[in-house]
């Protein structure tokens, strides 16, 4: 069954950085398009950013030039670089493939709160 672990996250005063992984049981992870998504109490969850095979990638308005979304095929694992973060963005962070192939994972939690 497909997993994935998400890990990194914690409480960060605004300005603050953190780094979110994402390990992915998927058989032949390096050709997903890999995507990073977050849910804030009462919200639903919204797209953060994305990662193609190759490399390319794609984020939401209002993470651009904040958030850094980045791979390792060796290590099937996904990474999100977040600096000067904001109390917006506190939520519970996931990780899956675009294409929605195996389950939620638990998700990490950040929050930014001074």
């Amino acid at each position: 069954q497909v997993q994935f672990v998400e890990s990194g996250g914690g409480l960060v005063q605004p300005g603050g950085s953190l780094r979110l992984s994402c390990a992915a049981s998927l058989t032949i992870f390096s050709t997903y398009t890999m995507t990073w998504y977050r849910q804030a109490p009462g919200n639903q969850r919204e797209f953060v950013a994305s990662i193609t095979p190759g490399g390319s990638t794609n984020y939401r308005d209002s993470v651009k030039g904040r958030f850094t979304i980045s791979r390792d095929n060796a290590k099937n694992t996904v990474y999100l670089q977040l600096n000067n973060l904001i109390p917006e963005d506190t939520a519970i962070y996931y990780c899956k493939p675009l294409s929605g192939d195996g389950n939620w994972g638990q998700g990490t939690q950040v929050t930014v709160s001074s």
